[in-house]
């Protein structure tokens, strides 16, 4: 069973899928997005579903240190409930605390250029998300 990983920003949404078996994430692509002109990339993640026969989501939920939720909580929490609502699979929310801080750490340390650590970032950081999930059901 494919698992799709979403990290949802205010910008770009980064998605990576498992493999069949659900052991493993790899980084799919960067959707960028506009929540002033209210185009969230639904389209887009719908299709990729699609294609790689997901059955699952799991949306990065980025909470505050203290456990608290903030307001990128609450717009990742709104786009898991769209998406629940849009592709009737089921979406579970994932605590991100740090994913993206722990990708760009790897990218920094693999010598990667700010202008390619840039492209790469969101998708990686989704793969750190799915990948955390994966290894919590295995």
């Amino acid at each position: 069973m494919r698992v799709m990983g979403l990290d949802v920003g205010s910008k770009t949404v980064g998605v990576a899928v498992s493999d069949e078996l659900g052991w493993t994430a790899q980084g799919i692509e960067t959707i960028s997005i506009d929540e002033e002109k209210e185009k969230f990339g639904f389209e887009r993640v719908a299709e990729i579903v699609g294609l790689y026969e997901v059955q699952k989501i799991i949306v990065g939920f980025p909470k505050n240190m203290n456990n608290t939720i903030g307001p990128r909580g609450e717009a990742s929490k709104a786009y898991a409930d769209k998406l629940k609502e849009l592709l009737g699979l089921p979406v579970i929310m994932w605590d991100e605390r740090l994913s993206t801080m722990a990708a760009e750490r790897v990218l920094l340390e693999a010598d990667v250029s700010r202008k390619k650590r840039k492209k790469v970032i969101d998708k990686m950081a989704a793969s750190m998300i799915l990948q955390g999930y994966l290894d919590s059901q295995n």
